[in-house]
């Protein structure tokens, strides 16, 4: 029994910049699948790893083991082509790597105390931002060259975000957006939006980066709640989406052109004439679209819009949500909102990872 390989354990999961692939890390090594077929295309078994980061559909990785072998070391950054199935490069720290994300210029890499901005084709230091103490390794990264930020925790007892400009190498702007602690941040994929939610995980607060002091607001529930993830729709796709999932089993989904188009409109009414506009945004009317006890209570998750598409013949819009669950599974949701903004959703399929034939 000594000798007996530890069983297999989703340790790390995550998709590609344009959601097309995910990626897992286990107890035993790691798997690539396709988003859209759910086909397993690549895997290979050899120890534990604790980040698995793809860029886009290509044969790059950048992988960090779990340190429950000599030879994936949580200190060390490994840049993997899975067709030569060769170490293209090494980077080693001094501290536990907690996060890595990439795209084609920019390699981030997240510690404890610092984050470190590579070229990703050079692997040229450009910058370290000291940061407070991320021991979650929050980061949020928004993949588009032209509005390519990184957003990172900027105070340990309140909700307040950092937001990098990696291109230009410069901070942006900070982002007071809760009193607690943040527990999930998330970037658009264009730079625009940067969501937050705090240790309290009850309100998630949606800011525009361009104007980092006007936030919208959305109820996620009462009672406190972890938020596992938060991740937007396509930057193109109609209507404008958030979605988050948490430790209470349940998936929501955001309207933000509902916000929008409500900050728009002139306000009326005393107690809006009297309010700042930050705390009136937390009160104007928004949509939310609750599925509650579809993923297992309290087993962390993330999630992704893989489409939004516009049917306007039928008046309605059509979202495809993606789930991972460290459980082990993979599930796609449609959403299907229509103009009056009712919804209705299906599970269209779900998929054991961890027992998913090549």
């Amino acid at each position: 029994m000594a000798n007996q390989s530890k069983p297999p354990h989703i340790l790390c999961a995550s998709f590609n910049q344009d959601s097309s692939c995910f990626s897992i890390g286990t107890r035993n090594g790691l798997k690539l699948f396709n988003s859209e077929s759910g086909r397993l295309c690549y895997e290979t078994v050899n120890g534990a790893y604790g980040i698995v980061e793809m860029l886009y559909s290509t044969n790059f990785l950048a992988i960090v083991g779990a340190g429950e072998q000599p030879s994936l070391s949580p200190r060390r950054l490994c840049l993997f082509n899975t067709v030569t199935e060769c170490a293209l490069k090494e980077l080693n720290f001094l501290t536990t790597i907690l996060a890595v994300r990439v795209n084609r210029k920019r390699l981030i890499i997240v510690l404890q105390d610092r984050t470190y901005i590579y070229d990703s084709n050079s692997l040229a230091l450009l910058d370290t931002i000291e940061t407070v103490a991320n021991t979650k390794g929050l980061c949020a990264f928004s993949p588009s060259l032209d509005g390519c930020y990184i957003a990172l925790p900027a105070n340990t007892t309140k909700g307040s975000a950092l937001v990098y400009n990696a291109m230009n190498l410069h901070s942006h702007c900070q982002i007071e957006a809760h009193r607690s602690p943040l527990a999930a941040m998330a970037l658009s994929s264009d730079g625009v939006y940067i969501a937050t939610a705090s240790e309290q995980g009850t309100i998630i607060r949606v800011h525009l980066i361009s104007q980092a002091k006007k936030s919208y607001s959305f109820r996620r529930g009462t009672y406190p709640s972890t938020i596992y993830s938060l991740a937007f729709g396509p930057p193109k796709g109609f209507p404008h989406l958030l979605v988050a999932t948490s430790s209470s089993g349940s998936l929501h989904v955001f309207h933000l052109d509902s916000v929008t188009n409500q900050r728009n409109k002139k306000s009326v009414g005393l107690l809006a004439s009297v309010l700042p506009n930050t705390i009136n945004g937390a009160l104007e009317p928004s949509h939310h679209y609750v599925f509650p006890n579809v993923l297992p209570t309290g087993v962390k998750s993330c999630a992704t819009i893989h489409t939004i598409e516009r049917i306007a013949s039928a008046s309605l819009s059509r979202a495809s949500i993606h789930v991972i669950t460290y459980d082990g599974y993979f599930r796609e949701y449609r959403l299907i909102i229509d103009d009056s903004h009712d919804s209705s959703w299906v599970l269209e399929h779900e998929f054991n990872m961890l027992t998913r034939p090549s």
